[in-house]
């Protein structure tokens, strides 16, 4: 076995690092997936989506063709059906139609007071709260309700 002096180890170690941090330097500043920005759905009641998301607590914006509802720093496009259903509006999945959606939101608060809410809101508890894993892997306790037009909602509450 060939020793080697404790200075050319150390010296040996520190190019290894540098090498891996120059590495993932070069990965960064080529770019990565971040995170979602927005996803899209197809709506078909209107009305009643507008108001229930409202009734969560969400800002609703309504547009000609779309009706956007901000959750923190992302946003749901729900596409009004004239939009999803014009023939010549190909950037949705093809196979779309209402209810589509599975989306799970983070809710920062008590199970009592997410209770509230959905009942102010008028969604009735399909299950829940049962513990799920979560995009933060770890586990969550999740409650599932549906939307007027009957996407699936989750929320779920990290501890």
């Amino acid at each position: 076995m060939r020793r080697v002096s404790r200075r050319k180890f150390v010296t040996g170690a520190a190019g290894l690092t540098a090498a891996a941090a120059a590495t993932d330097a070069s990965a960064q500043t080529a770019g990565r997936v971040r995170g979602y920005d927005h996803v899209a759905l197809p709506m078909q009641n209107t009305d009643a989506m507008v108001a229930f998301y409202r009734r969560l607590g969400l800002q609703v914006n309504e547009g000609p063709v779309a009706c956007s509802v901000y959750v923190g720093d992302q946003m749901i496009n729900f596409h009004r059906p004239s939009r999803w259903q014009d023939p010549s509006f190909t950037l949705r999945a093809p196979a779309a139609r209402p209810p589509c959606g599975d989306l799970c939101f983070v809710w920062e608060g008590t199970p009592e007071a997410l209770k509230a809410l959905l009942d102010r809101a008028g969604a009735k508890v399909e299950e829940g709260p049962v513990p799920r894993p979560g995009g933060r892997q770890k586990t969550g306790s999740s409650v599932y309700v549906r939307d007027p037009d009957g996407n699936l909602l989750e929320f779920m509450i990290y501890s």
